[in-house]
């Protein structure tokens, strides 16, 4: 939805930008992907439209805001994804409550199989990303958000994880995170700790971003950090660039993470349990649809 709220005249770079801006949120909303500012920008650097500088994020940040203003930039098409409100639930009558439970009813579908997935991707930004590749595929998923607490690390190792392995279970973890010297060190960090809370050692699989991804996609490097106290390992390994998980568009990630979850899944052994699954739905729904007839009967 484009709404103007000021009047204000661009520059013909400014103009230049916002219609560069609306081509590539475009292309994300035909994939049914919303864009925050930092991804935006990474799509910018890609197609060499900016240089890859942070004055030039300020500046790309200012113009859209100004273009969103003038109601020249769709309001919904860029999203803030750390700042959400969470509001309470509410239904009309107790029917809509049980026809909700019969749509969001889902039994787990990992039970029983041999490995048990979930996907830690480094930055909060790229959340609705895993949701896109996790939801339909039912896997958790959780953004990391750097380095993982230990209280997440240890809720994970000596609980969900501890868990799967007493079920009969393999657990794999599946790691996203940026090519620069403390990202690559964070895939490190969680099997070491993993190993500590779980008591065993715990499969650990970085999916991305790998450097040959790297070669394949070609994504805009950044200057490694040398005030990163891993830098030099990195550097002596990969050089002394390093590349943002950002930088990769939705569909690349989405079948990654897709793909590597596919490789563990029992396809038989999935449809058996989604049937039995579709019939409580089923079974939810008519008690919905019937719902006056069965109070009438308890009235």
């Amino acid at each position: 939805m484009k709404i103007q709220y000021i009047e204000k005249r661009f520059s013909k770079t400014s103009l230049a930008i916002i219609a560069h801006a609306n081509t590539i949120i475009y292309e994300y909303a035909q994939q049914g992907y919303i864009l925050t500012l930092r991804q935006l920008y990474y799509q910018f650097v890609a197609r060499d439209l900016i240089a890859n500088k942070q004055s030039e994020y300020k500046r790309l940040g200012s113009v859209i805001a100004d273009g969103r203003l003038a109601g020249m930039i769709d309001w919904d098409s860029i999203e803030d994804r750390g700042r959400k409100v969470n509001s309470p639930s509410t239904w009309g009558n107790p029917s809509e409550i049980i026809e909700t439970c019969a749509k969001q009813f889902k039994l787990d579908l990992w039970a029983g199989q041999e490995f048990r997935p979930e996907v830690w991707i480094e930055k909060e930004a790229l959340l609705s990303i895993a949701e896109a590749a996790c939801e339909p595929l039912r896997v958790p998923y959780f953004a990391c958000k750097g380095y993982v607490s230990q209280s997440a690390m240890w809720a994970a190792g000596a609980k969900r994880i501890t868990k799967y392995i007493k079920d009969g279970q393999i657990p794999v973890i599946i790691h996203l995170g940026d090519h620069d010297p403390s990202g690559i060190d964070m895939t490190r960090d969680i099997f070491d700790r993993l190993d500590m809370f779980a008591c065993q050692p715990i499969e650990v699989s970085r999916i991305a971003l790998n450097m040959d991804q790297v070669v394949e996609h070609n994504p805009p490097p950044n200057p490694a950090k040398i005030t990163d106290s891993r830098f030099q390992t990195y550097a002596a390994k990969h050089g002394d660039e390093s590349w943002e998980l950002d930088a990769l568009s939705p569909k690349v990630l989405v079948n990654l993470i897709q793909g590597k979850i596919l490789e563990m899944r029992d396809d038989k052994m999935w449809s058996v349990v989604y049937e039995q699954e579709n019939q409580e739905k089923a079974t939810l729904a008519a008690i919905a649809e019937n719902y006056e007839f069965i109070k009438g009967t308890v009235e």
